[in-house]
């Protein structure tokens, strides 16, 4: 029988592929415009971007799909396999729309907004199949309650993504602009439950314990993330006009998620043993890795959530930052650990290689990034013309795009070993067993 999980998984590091390489091109492109014109920068950020949120969601879903299945509580299999096939047709559709430049979406969903239908259809489906499928779970475990969060936010939140196609808010600038943070802050939290969720799942499953999953830390962590998507998202909006409540009541909460996932990884971490440690290493590694950039996003995401920070750095190099910190350095090593661990790749070197000059790669591309971002700010808010400050970083762009590509490098080097050593017994790794 089909794992619908491990395809999703499939799904989701070829996303990641594919948004690796049109990331590495937009970044050549930023300081060289003329490269590879038939693919231009308007068509090759979108891309990048997309199929990057596509990773993050692939694998998420692939994450929950795997639990239903390993646990054999799955109902309705076929509602699964559809809403598969419904994700990567989308997915497939949104690609060619962005090659034609048939634009009309906004940020994250710059496609055209007829193709946001069969992605509300499909996680529809999701949910059906994850709720009939866990109902009857008794004491469910804290991962769970984050997945069941993720797919309602996750529905809701596009659906509002969505308000700007009515003229009651595309009518105004402040309107539209304030539904569009809002929708988007509480989006990424909805794939913060789906992530955070899987790295608590595959850290029970490595430790063998599930003292986390039924913790009172653990739901500590739950109604945090879940505070966070109602209300961390107005820190992006202190310059649109807005009540002052809003932006100082998200300026306290803003910092609390990531303070709590990174505790909880560091009292997990302590409390295993070395030859779980051994027997894990590679998953053990990726999951410390998230646990870092926790921490080193947590303090940044403090500093720009400062008004008068903000002020300077919002709309920068920064933000790109925080992003990249957040998506790269915290979601997908969490993904990357869980995929490690499912799949039992745990013992090969090449692994650890990757692993090195990922997060090296990904040190210098986020130093770079916040360097530039606090420099061009400064200099903007000084008078200076926009053309002669982006001429003054054009170093900085050099040394951005090197480590972009580099950090481009490193995953696909670790993406084709996974994809090697899945097709190495390909038809197995998608039958049907249980942990």
């Amino acid at each position: 029988m089909i794992r619908i999980g491990r395809l999703f998984i499939i799904t989701g590091i070829t996303s990641l592929t594919l948004a690796l390489l049109f990331g590495a091109l937009a970044s050549i492109q930023f300081i060289y415009p003329d490269f590879f014109p038939e693919i231009a920068f308007y068509k090759a950020r979108p891309l990048h971007t997309s199929l990057a949120v596509a990773w993050i969601f692939s694998c998420g879903i692939g994450a929950v799909y795997n639990y239903l299945e390993c646990t054999k509580i799955i109902r309705l299999r076929i509602l699964g396999l559809l809403h598969w096939l419904i994700f990567n047709v989308t997915g497939i559709l949104i690609i060619i729309s962005y090659f034609q430049g048939t634009f009309g979406g906004r940020e994250y969903w710059e496609f055209p907004p007829v193709l946001s239908l069969p992605i509300l259809f499909s996680w529809i489906l999701f949910g059906i199949v994850f709720f009939l499928s866990v109902y009857k779970v008794k004491s469910w475990p804290v991962y769970l309650w984050m997945w069941g969060t993720g797919i309602v936010i996750f529905f809701v939140t596009f659906m509002e993504a969505n308000l700007w196609i009515f003229d009651y808010f595309s009518s105004s600038v402040v309107r539209e602009l304030t539904v569009q943070w809002k929708s988007y802050g509480s989006l990424v939290g909805s794939w913060n439950m789906l992530i955070y969720g899987s790295g608590i799942y595959v850290m029970e499953k490595i430790s063998g314990e599930n003292f986390y999953a039924h913790s009172k830390i653990g739901f500590v962590l739950f109604f945090v993330g879940l505070t966070n998507l109602f209300f961390n998202w107005a820190h992006h909006i202190y310059a649109v006009p807005s009540s002052e409540w809003i932006g100082n009541t998200a300026y306290f909460i803003s910092m609390t998620e990531l303070f709590i996932i990174g505790r909880i990884i560091w009292k997990w971490k302590s409390t295993l043993d070395s030859a779980k440690k051994h027997a894990n290493k590679n998953a053990y590694l990726f999951i410390l890795a998230s646990d870092i950039w926790v921490f080193l996003n947590l303090a940044l995401a403090i500093l720009i959530s400062i008004p008068a920070v903000n002020f300077y750095t919002h709309g920068t190099h920064v933000t790109v930052a925080h992003a990249m910190g957040s998506t790269i350095g915290i979601n997908s090593m969490i993904i990357i650990s869980f995929i490690i661990h499912h799949f039992g790749w745990n013992n090969s070197g090449w692994v650890k290689i990757c692993y090195w000059v990922i997060n090296l790669s990904l040190g210098v591309f986020w130093i770079t990034l916040i360097t530039s971002g606090i420099l061009k700010g400064l200099a903007l808010h000084n008078g200076e013309a926009f053309g002669a400050v982006m001429s003054e970083l054009n170093n900085w762009f050099h040394v951005f795009m090197i480590s972009g590509v580099t950090l481009a490098l490193g995953f696909l080097a670790l993406l084709f070993h996974f994809f090697f050593e899945f097709l190495l017994d390909f038809p197995e790794n998608l039958k049907q067993k249980t942990e």
